[in-house]
């Protein structure tokens, strides 16, 4: 599945949410959907989510 389709298949499902939520469900959608973005680039290798929940060893 390429990243078009992925792309029609989300804007969809958030279109859903739109619509039977209201704003708040279709807020919950985004979130949800940019958790899963980060999660699904961090096993693909494109960043580092530790280097963003690790901390900077200050004190």
């Amino acid at each position: 599945m390429n990243n078009t389709v992925v792309g029609l298949i989300a804007g969809l499902l958030l279109a859903l949410a739109g619509i039977l939520g209201g704003f708040a469900g279709f807020v919950f959608a985004v979130m949800l959907g940019a958790i899963g973005m980060a999660i699904g680039a961090h096993r693909d290798g494109h960043f580092d989510l530790g280097a963003l929940l690790r901390s900077r060893g200050r004190g």
